[in-house]
């Protein structure tokens, strides 16, 4: 058989043999190393699970403050986060925080091992945060999610007992809302002396508005708060808002409408991703808008600057396109400045007149400075003084006066009143 004679003539053949053999062994490494991928993929799929956070999602910055706590310790290779705080003694200490760098690391959560690997692309920008484009990736044995739950949420804990008691303060960044300097110290809203009875009421309608959705609902009302300061200025508008806050627990968004560059669909997006348990503030309304009952020539005064449209805000405030369960406080210091459409019901709720200095904050703002056995008959004697002028002054003026004489008697602080109005 002459297929038989050349088949049994190339095994003889010793160069065939060794070509043959090479073939068989890179075949089979071929194979073994298919077989390894496929098997590794498979294990991970099947028996890993894995978890990605992108820089910008809310809960990246939440995890790397978790891993600064708990897997810091467990890695040689760390790059630095320096801050700094101020103590209450008014000295700033600087703070080091160490985390885990670029690269990939293990930790160990619980039982079970933890594969960390951040990763920067040099090349990608976030054009929102100006910064690379960063990752975190996090891959654990086992098929429970329950595991990311949990690390999640007690990264989450740990952000929030870090800023309990502290007031935070947003600013609008691109098209989203970042963190503005270090969390503030809650001041308390009693440190704000208003009028009699005005500070009561505003506290009680926000609060009766945020524990009330339902009744909003229930009735087809968009759920919605808008409130109006005015007043001269010094007066303690912006002072009550940020005590407010704390008082209630939120943040302040702060936003400025002259800014350049902020669009009628900017302004409206900012709006429907401001931070949960936040408040809006839109302060010095009168500077970014004028009335349409305007001259002419007081118009043209605002040309040149760059800003939303006036319809773009009211469409925003209380537009198809508005969002709920939002609170805005705006300020001004000229409320006749105003279009009556901005402040109408429906986009402003709730207004209220923050004016010059009553009797009454006289007395309270001397009985603060200054506690006492006399101190109320002092206080008394200091407001008839004030109040005998007829003069019109603002507890900003009051406080600088009071600071001014922090180390001075009750009865040098009434002999000097009149320096008041020098402030």
């Amino acid at each position: 058989m002459p297929l038989m004679d050349f088949i049994s003539s190339l095994t003889e053949n010793p160069y065939f043999g060794a070509g043959f053999g090479l073939f068989g062994v890179g075949a089979g490494a071929a194979i073994l190393r298919k077989g390894y991928q496929t098997s590794l993929i498979l294990f991970r799929r099947h028996y890993m699970i894995t978890l990605e956070v992108p820089c910008r999602d809310k809960s990246y910055h939440w995890l790397l403050q978790w891993m600064t706590y708990k897997g810091a310790k467990q890695t040689q290779h760390l790059s630095v986060e320096t801050s700094f705080e101020q103590k209450d003694s008014g000295h700033v200490k600087t703070k080091y925080d160490f985390i885990p760098s670029i690269g990939t690391h293990f930790f160990k959560y619980g039982r079970t091992w933890i594969r960390v690997e951040r990763t920067r692309e040099q090349h990608t920008l976030d054009l929102h945060m100006g910064v690379p484009w960063e990752t975190v990736q996090l891959t654990a044995l086992g098929r429970d999610k329950g595991i990311y739950f949990s690390i999640l949420e007690e990264a989450r804990q740990m952000a929030l007992k870090q800023h309990e008691g502290k007031t935070i303060m947003y600013s609008a960044m691109g098209s989203e809302w970042r963190q503005f300097g270090h969390p503030r110290k809650k001041r308390p809203i009693s440190s704000v002396i208003l009028d009699t009875g005005i500070s009561e009421r505003i506290l009680k309608d926000c609060q009766e508005f945020i524990t009330n959705p339902s009744w909003y609902s229930d009735r087809g009302i968009p759920y919605r708060r808008g409130y109006l300061l005015y007043g001269p200025p010094g007066c303690g508008k912006s002072s009550y808002i940020t005590a407010l806050a704390g008082e209630l627990g939120f943040s302040i968004c702060v936003l400025n409408l002259s800014e350049r560059g902020l669009s009628d669909d900017r302004l409206n997006h900012l709006l429907s991703v401001a931070p949960q348990q936040s408040m809006v503030l839109l302060e010095d309304i009168d500077a970014a808008f004028v009335s349409r009952e305007e001259t002419e020539e007081q118009k043209s005064a605002f040309q040149g600057l760059n800003r939303v449209t006036f319809s773009g805000l009211l469409n925003c405030l209380d537009g198809v396109a508005s969002t709920e369960a939002r609170i805005v406080f705006m300020t001004t210091n000229y409320i006749e400045r105003l279009d009556p459409a901005l402040i109408r019901p429906g986009r402003v709720d709730l207004k209220e007149y923050i004016g010059w200095c009553s009797r009454y904050q006289i007395e309270q703002m001397f009985l603060r400075f200054y506690p006492g056995e006399n101190a109320h008959a002092q206080a008394k004697v200091f407001a008839d003084c004030v109040t005998e002028e007829k003069k019109n002054v603002s507890p900003a003026q009051i406080q600088g006066f009071f600071m001014f004489h922090k180390h001075s008697k009750p009865e040098e602080v009434i002999k000097d009143f009149k320096n008041i109005w020098n402030l």
